[in-house]
């Protein structure tokens, strides 16, 4: 069997009760960090904290190589890890349909996924969020200002009066998260005076939630990532009124219905 294994948002104690017992008693472990990162952990803290050997895999061994991963579950019960909800990458799509065009049997134990944590942090309604984005590095790209993808994205939901996701790029193999700042200072080029939410560490015992139009958070510093940013779209009373007291919203540049 391969088991999938969301481990949460921060540390090696936010996996949930049931991940931790699937990990302990599977045979082997993988892991992967490209796609997010714990920042509160290492893996040798991972292996520690919960008696297993993990073995981490980089891109190439997850989506081109994974025929070891794959035979070892054909006769044992193999563990992979991701951090946040193990599902969300369609990288894990395509590795779990693998493992079934093989016959091989797959189980998904779930973890607290950033998308969920920023709907909870700012207190905007999760049902209200539209299509997510991501923002990447401008050299990820290789064109001149924003993408069509983050722009599109952001300018469909704002007319329809959805919120937005905005993840921030992550390059695990050169060791760079884009901050919530840059994140802004690009978005500012095409939307100066666009309201942004700004949460930072989600999962870990101290999160950041901050609201400001984006060259406003441009000029911040919201200490150490992962990061991301909300565009808050047509808000209830009650979702302003949370913007207000936990981001430190200003209520006149928020658009309440």
């Amino acid at each position: 069997m391969l088991i999938f294994i969301g481990l949460g948002l921060y540390d090696e104690r936010s996996i949930t009760v049931e991940g931790r017992r699937a990990l302990r008693e599977a045979d082997r472990a993988y892991a992967e960090f490209y796609t997010s990162k714990l920042l509160g952990t290492t893996a040798e803290e991972l292996e520690s904290a919960h008696d297993v050997s993990i073995e981490v895999r980089d891109r190439a061994g997850v989506e081109q190589e994974p025929d070891e991963m794959l035979a070892a579950a054909e006769d044992e019960d193999v563990a992979f890890l991701t951090a946040g909800d193990t599902m969300i990458s369609t990288t894990h799509v395509d590795l779990r349909l693998r493992a079934h065009d093989r016959g091989i049997e797959t189980r998904v134990i779930h973890g607290v996924t950033a998308q969920t944590a920023a709907s909870s942090l700012t207190g905007l309604q999760n049902y209200r969020f539209g299509k997510a984005t991501t923002l990447p590095f401008p050299y990820a790209h290789g064109a001149d200002g924003l993408p069509s993808s983050v722009t599109g994205t952001i300018d469909a939901n704002r007319a329809d009066g959805h919120h937005t996701v905005v993840y921030l790029d992550i390059k695990a193999e050169r060791g760079e998260y884009m901050t919530a700042d840059v994140g802004a200072e690009l978005l500012a080029e095409v939307y100066p005076d666009l309201v942004g939410i700004v949460v930072a560490r989600a999962g870990s015992p101290d999160p950041l939630v901050a609201a400001g139009t984006m060259t406003e958070l441009a000029r911040r510093s919201f200490g150490d990532p992962l990061h991301l940013l909300v565009v808050p779209g047509d808000c209830h009373l009650l979702e302003a009124d949370a913007l207000v007291e936990l981001a430190g919203a200003d209520r006149s540049t928020l658009e309440i219905v």
